[in-house]
């Protein structure tokens, strides 16, 4: 097994796999010209045992170490940020911290999966990905994740049950149930299919207070890819008076032969301002939901990416509000330096006027050195 170490022993398995990697933070901040650095040091480990073929148990765990003069300069509000957990089970756990460090770990994963022929039963803090898009997943509804959080791409994980039955190859019903740090249940039921080549979804159940109903897709014409996803939310508590919140997210995507990759997206959201859609701390923390993906009514997002050398991938990103004009762009290079050592430097550039929704954050700066092992 590449980049990972496994050890058998008759229907026994055992591998382990993850990374060690520094970040580096550089901000500008909008409102002055004050530049802060924030400094991190994160491990990852993904353990997975194998005691017999139908019987998996698997953990996943990041230990970060953060220090540098962005920490003691919000003091203790970052800190105490890193360290919450929105799980039913509280599995982050400080391990030392100052006023200008903080050492913490976090488990994201650690679950059983059990299966039967065609029956899947997982349970406990796992990934349930019902999303279909890139950027926006208004399906997502058990792990809606930050864009914007680039380095987390494992994402995080729900305290769950889920139970996945394969009707067919390209068809699958599943049943899933979670409770949050408020007690409160997020428990829906998804049927996938296909028909023409397309993959369709439907979903349907109850999210915190919100009854949910749901569709998503995924296909081609004639060579572009094309997905889609859309959710109603309607308050349970007020239901006679609401008419609900309409999340709907359409993408396209093309590569050319030379490996140009082009990707377009948008999201409505019925709910959201024609104003300025600024959301404060919120943008980078808190617990995020599909009705949440962004404050505005309309956002436009593009990325194009090209492979410059074998081992070096140019990409920039682009997210664009046409009601309050703000832009954020992200471009990014990534060097492959060794089989399992890469760096990567990126800008998060936000630009608006005040209160807009990509205005207030001036500009950030990262360089990483990942070593994947």
């Amino acid at each position: 097994m590449a980049g990972s170490r496994a050890w058998a022993q008759k229907s026994h398995k055992f591998t382990a796999t993850g990374f060690l990697e520094y970040l580096n933070t550089t901000w500008a901040p909008e409102q002055t010209a004050y530049w802060t650095n924030l400094s991190n040091v994160y491990n990852r480990l993904d353990l997975h045992w194998y005691p017999v073929k139908s019987l998996e148990f698997s953990a996943g765990i990041r230990n970060n170490f953060n220090f540098g003069p962005m920490m003691a300069g919000f003091y203790p509000y970052y800190a105490d940020e890193l360290l919450k957990d929105y799980g039913w089970m509280d599995l982050t756990f400080s391990l030392a911290r100052d006023t200008s460090y903080s050492l913490y770990t976090n488990i994201d994963r650690l679950y059983m999966k059990w299966t039967l022929k065609k029956l899947e039963l997982t349970v406990g803090r796992q990934r349930i990905n019902w999303g279909i898009n890139l950027i926006w997943n208004p399906n997502d509804i058990f792990n809606t994740y930050n864009y914007f959080d680039f380095d987390y791409v494992e994402r995080p994980g729900s305290d769950a049950i889920l139970l996945r039955y394969y009707t067919g190859d390209f068809s699958s019903l599943q049943v899933a149930a979670k409770l949050d740090y408020n007690h409160q249940l997020t428990a829906a039921a998804l049927y996938k299919f296909n028909v023409k080549n397309y993959d369709l979804q439907f979903l349907g159940g109850v999210m915190a207070k919100d009854l949910v109903l749901g569709m998503g897709w995924a296909g081609q014409i004639k060579g572009v890819g094309f997905t889609g996803e859309a959710s109603w939310f309607r308050n349970l508590n007020r239901f006679q008076d609401t008419t609900g919140q309409w999340v709907v997210s359409v993408s396209a995507n093309y590569t050319f032969a030379n490996q140009l990759y082009l990707n377009g997206s948008f999201i409505f959201n019925s709910a959201g301002t024609t104003g300025p859609a600024g959301m404060g701390t919120d943008f980078f923390f808190g617990s995020m939901s599909p009705k949440t993906l962004t404050r505005s009514k309309f956002d436009l997002f593009g990325e194009v990416s090209y492979p410059v050398t074998p081992l070096i991938k140019a990409d920039v990103s682009a997210i664009f509000n046409p009601n309050d004009l703000s832009v954020f762009t992200g471009p990014s290079l990534d060097f492959s330096l060794t089989e399992n050592l890469e760096l990567f430097v990126m800008g998060q550039l936000f630009f608006g006027k005040s209160l807009t929704e990509f205005g207030d954050y001036g500009q950030m700066y990262y360089l990483r050195l990942k070593w994947n092992f």
